[in-house]
């Protein structure tokens, strides 16, 4: 029997979520609207991007192998018609974003956009069976094996002819990064997906290597958090501790451990996960949501969309896995605030950009390039998948 909480958030999921993004779909174009305002104002003219179709791809294919509503398996086929057209057949790999009309709007190879494609394509394959979905997908593997790496790992950004340009794209906070955890991430959940897909000894090889960055590189075990920035020898940039992608990485590359099966890999990298998890929840959590990222000790409070939904998913898996209670608590903590103030309950929208620390809305869009239901509805789905017993 399903807990209160578990039925909470699978009718978040189906009366909430799929609706709105069934509700984007745009037959005459293809693919989904890339835009809707605030104010719920849509916009069927915007560009169309290829993280946030490859994100919605994912999400209907999740959702289709998880209800079987085969309303959910033609969004899924909806989403897949355009991933194909945002792809450079002649130079491989996909674009960073299309035109409306189908035209390139930007044409960057972006390392972290194809990791997004990889995971979208193996969770579509995954649910249909279509051969072309996993080659497609190895393909793009391939693709960042062979423009996107170097010996020390993963680049970043590229022209559409695969010659290096600067990282405008996945770079903040005043630093230009050669390299970065975001990426870094992304590559990691991608391969997963395909590994999961394939069981393919190549992919599996470079997870190995994913976390041995991770671990010499990237996180930080004096302040028990993940570097963000860093130039192309790992020198940190900027100090800057994202909340949200620490908490997000804990069960994610949790995950990644499980599909791989080692004992010594996890024995190795699960305690620095859960220390990251165990650190968030002291610096970052409150009874009314999850701050963003703390820069030079300047706190961004923002109650962003992605950060709460990860959050809730990071303290559920921080529980499950050790038994303790602050770490439940804080799960349930962290879905009334989501239920109760960042979901926008107006009809024909979907969750607030961000909530202000006083309760009150952002004014971002509800949808545009990165604003997404791989966030919220994979938050849905994992509590589907756990049911836990809160």
């Amino acid at each position: 029997m399903q807990s209160q909480f578990t039925k909470e958030i699978r009718a978040e999921l189906t009366d909430h979520i799929i609706p709105f993004w069934h509700g984007l779909r745009d037959d005459q174009n293809g693919g989904f609207i890339g835009q809707v305002d605030v104010d719920l104002t849509r916009h069927p003219e915007a560009v169309k991007g290829c993280i946030l179709n490859s994100r919605i791809l994912w999400f209907f294919s999740e959702t289709y192998m998880s209800l079987k509503d085969p309303m959910l398996l033609s969004d899924a086929d909806h989403a897949y018609a355009m991933l194909l057209r945002m792809t450079d057949e002649q130079n491989g790999g996909v674009y960073w974003a299309l035109n409306a009309d189908g035209t390139v709007a930007d044409g960057t190879k972006h390392t972290y956009n194809q990791a997004f494609a990889i995971y979208a394509l193996s969770a579509y394959y995954r649910a249909t069976g279509k051969q072309e979905a996993l080659q497609r997908a190895k393909a793009l593997f391939d693709v960042i094996e062979t423009h996107c790496c170097d010996a020390g790992g993963y680049l970043e950004a590229f022209t559409a002819d695969w010659r290096p340009e600067s990282n405008e794209k996945l770079s903040e906070n005043g630093v230009m990064a050669g390299r970065t955890m975001n990426t870094l991430l992304h590559v990691l959940e991608g391969y997963t997906g395909l590994y999961e897909a394939s069981r393919s000894p190549r992919v599996r090889e470079r997870l190995y290597f994913i976390f041995d960055i991770f671990k010499n590189h990237v996180y930080n075990p004096e302040k028990r958090r993940q570097e963000v920035f860093f130039d192309h020898e790992y020198h940190t940039l900027i100090d800057l501790h994202s909340f949200g992608h620490d908490i997000e990485t804990s069960w994610l590359a949790d995950h990644t451990l499980d599909v791989l099966g080692d004992e010594r890999l996890t024995a190795e990298i699960r305690p620095m996960l859960q220390a990251m998890a165990e650190h968030t929840l002291q610096a970052a959590f409150t009874d009314h949501g999850f701050a963003n990222e703390s820069e030079r000790g300047v706190m961004d409070t923002k109650r962003v969309w992605w950060v709460q939904a990860e959050a809730l998913l990071g303290f559920l898996n921080a529980w499950q896995r050790t038994g303790e209670e602050r770490y439940r608590q804080a799960a349930l903590t962290q879905w009334r605030y989501i239920r109760d103030v960042l979901v926008d309950h107006r009809d024909g929208s979907e969750w607030y950009w961000y909530i202000r620390e006083d309760g009150t809305p952002g004014d971002l869009p509800i949808v545009e390039p990165w604003k997404c239901p791989y966030h919220n509805g994979r938050m849905a789905l994992e509590v589907l998948r756990r049911d836990p017993q809160i």
